[in-house]
């Protein structure tokens, strides 16, 4: 991703290089992505159905919670907006209104995202937003290793030179510390000016050249372990990401064309490797297609994610569990930060400074957001009582204290995730307000229960015109090879 974009913002005027082993593993599992990413790939020019086809991609309406809250308890998390506001007092609040009043109706039944979604529908959003057809947005599901080398031909087309090689030594200018060139094990030497540290969680720049910290965050996100396996794919082809609580943790579910990924992220402190293998293994929905394999990390994000001519992006800068799917936009909003902030040979610090304060606050405010699943629940098993009434972070307990006591969504700069996210999480995870908006009661105009059932009958008459998923990827980007392609 780092070479394709800079090869496309550069233009050719600028040598590439990109150093990579063949026999160095990827971790291979962010293969679930956020509505963002269609940007990026706007960017480099790439066809969304080419794409989606040499990627064994599908389509992503939201995330469906099973079990989150309590055993037997789901949600979804949409993509997009809500239905659009019918007065000046937003919709939740009139829900919210109806729901004291013994209503039943689940917020998520609002959404556009959901109604396709739960009929297993799928279509490009319409352009004019006057349509309900509009409210919706969606992502992709792709195999990480296919987009891999889609990108590198990109890049290659471009000008990048990819050299195979593996880093054994990383040389350091006397007189400044800055990164003068990196040693192959053959002995070669490259030399350059800016170099974006790549290299995964053993972060060989950022940390072991230039000894960059790290803050963990486990007291708060304890998850330290997953387990990955593909499987093949069933008879249904959902237009979402599945997450499904565990006793220790959580699985995930990602439907591509040729293989569903599956993965069991857990804490280890109180659940074994082979134990959790076993969880994986005993909730797929098909026959799996190798065995389990293993990944450790720990969450958290490096002091310094930009220092002297390094760059640190994606695993090197920092990890967050892919709960929310983040990974591959975390890779994406650093690349754009950089092209935004590019330096010339002389590196001005204030650069890096406000690089560094910007990703900084991605981090702990996705974070926060992570934090919210696990915080807000009532599962009696020890790792969700420990995460349950453990002390979280000033800003998140602000953010929960403040639509607890009124319905309001407080809202912060600089936030990947925005009020509609925050709502359907807060409200999935039965953080139930005590008050709904007090004008809400004063506008007796407003036949607010007519309203309501209107928009879900529209909702779902629009999510019945839709072609079904698996139709809507016949017609435009059905993959007909996929080598290369393998199970994480």
């Amino acid at each position: 991703m780092s070479a394709a974009a800079l090869a496309n913002a550069t233009n050719g005027n600028c040598p590439i290089e990109l150093i990579e082993s063949a026999a160095i593993g990827t971790v291979g599992v962010g293969e679930a992505t956020i509505p963002p990413i269609k940007l990026f790939n706007q960017q480099l020019g790439l066809d969304e159905n080419a794409f989606a086809a040499g990627t064994g991609g599908t389509f992503k309406l939201g995330i469906e919670f099973v079990d989150w809250t309590r055993p037997g308890q789901r949600y979804f998390h949409p993509f997009g907006r809500f239905a659009p506001d019918f007065d000046s007092i937003s919709l939740h609040h009139y829900w919210l209104r109806e729901r004291g009043r013994g209503s039943t109706v689940p917020l998520q039944d609002y959404a556009m995202a959901w109604a396709a979604a739960r009929a297993g529908r799928f279509d490009r959003p319409a352009a004019d937003r006057r349509l309900v057809l509009s409210s919706f947005d969606y992502a992709y599901h792709f195999d990480a290793a296919l987009y891999a080398g889609y990108l590198r031909a990109y890049a290659e087309k471009r000008g990048v030179v990819r050299t195979e090689g593996e880093i054994v030594d990383v040389c350091l200018r006397g007189e400044d510390g800055f990164i003068e060139s990196l040693v192959l094990r053959d002995d070669r030497r490259i030399h350059g000016d800016l170099f974006i540290d790549c290299s995964g969680f053993r972060a060989l720049l950022i940390a072991g050249a230039l000894e960059r910290g790290y803050d963990s965050w486990q007291h708060w996100l304890p998850c330290d372990r997953a387990v990955t396996v593909g499987c093949e794919v069933g008879a249904e082809l959902p237009p979402y990401t599945r997450s499904t609580a565990r006793p220790a943790g959580w699985q995930w579910r990602i439907p591509l064309q040729h293989r569903t990924g599956n993965g069991h992220v857990y804490c280890s402190e109180y659940l074994g490797d082979d134990e959790a293998a076993a969880v994986l293994l005993a909730n797929l929905d098909g026959k799996s297609l190798g065995e389990p394999r293993l990944i450790r990390f720990a969450a958290g994000a490096r002091r310094e994610f930009w220092s002297r001519n390094c760059v640190a992006i994606g695993l090197a800068a920092g990890f967050l569990e892919p709960l929310e799917s983040t990974a591959i936009h975390m890779v994406q909003s650093a690349i754009t930060r950089l092209l935004a902030l590019f330096p010339d040979r002389d590196f001005d610090p204030l650069l890096a400074v406000e690089y560094n304060r910007i990703t900084r606050v991605e981090f702990e405010r996705i974070r926060d957001f992570l934090i919210l699943h696990y915080h807000a629940q009532r599962r009696e098993e020890p790792l969700w009582r420990y995460t349950r009434e453990m002390p979280i972070p000033q800003e998140l307990q602000y953010k929960i204290d403040h639509f607890r006591r009124h319905g309001g969504i407080v809202a912060e700069p600089l936030e990947l995730f925005q009020n509609s996210n925050w709502l359907a999480v807060l409200v999935g995870q039965e953080v139930w307000p005590e008050h709904h908006h007090p004008l809400a009661d004063l506008r007796g105009a407003v036949d607010a229960t007519r309203c309501l059932a209107g928009i879900r009958e529209v909702l779902e008459k629009s999510a019945r015109s839709l072609p079904t998923h698996r139709e809507f990827i016949e017609r435009h980007c059905r993959a007909t090879t996929l080598a290369g392609s393998r199970s994480p």
